[in-house]
């Protein structure tokens, strides 16, 4: 069975990808997001079992990437086999993202990682709150491990009420608005239907 990654083991899989891609003259710049983001940031403790990547630099500019680029694939696959990883460790997770829009100004507080032929552009803390409250009021009412990532997060009720704002311009059901309520309400804002507009 595929072992789950710290912060430390996740730093040292993405150097021995970096080192793998140098090895053979690749170089590619990936942005992360969810938990490995949280993990790099330093901002939880917890381990994942994967890193989600949601696009790709290309010529300084995000791009979408549907699927890992071949020979980035097989490095993965490879650093999988040696640290007995999923062989998705890294992978693409909601590249669904871009279609939507990410929160604005996203660009602007990513944080660059240098592992050598590979470098990991993490999300900042301010796009990690908007997008674990919308996976929380995806997943509620369960207490699911979104919703304890954004308690840790500790964000302020005017981030909370931002980040709803962003989730619900990705749904904006009525019922999905009660799930962000519900959310809101198990992080202390007892006025959320209110305040939420």
């Amino acid at each position: 069975m595929a072992s789950e990654l710290t912060g430390s083991q996740l730093r040292e899989a993405l150097n021995a990808l970096g080192a793998v891609l140098l090895a053979r003259d690749q170089h590619y710049e990936v942005v992360l997001v969810g938990g490995g983001s949280l993990l790099l940031r330093g901002l939880v403790k917890r381990s994942t079992r994967d890193a989600d990547v949601v696009g790709e630099i290309r010529s300084g500019q995000l791009s979408r990437v549907r699927e890992l680029p071949d020979p980035l694939r097989r490095a993965v696959h490879e650093v999988a086999l040696t640290y007995a990883l999923a062989d998705d460790w890294l992978n693409v997770g909601p590249e669904s993202l871009l279609d939507l829009g990410l929160p604005a100004g996203f660009e602007d507080r990513l944080t660059r990682e240098d592992f050598r032929g590979l470098v990991v552009w993490v999300a900042g803390r301010y796009d990690l709150v908007c997008l674990k409250l919308y996976a929380a009021a995806d997943h509620w009412p369960t207490v699911s491990r979104h919703l304890q990532d954004l308690v840790a997060l500790q964000p302020g009720q005017s981030e909370l009420l931002e980040a709803a704002t962003w989730a619900r311009s990705h749904d904006p059901s009525p019922g999905f608005r009660s799930l962000i309520v519900g959310v809101l309400r198990y992080l202390g804002m007892e006025d959320a239907d209110r305040e939420l507009s």
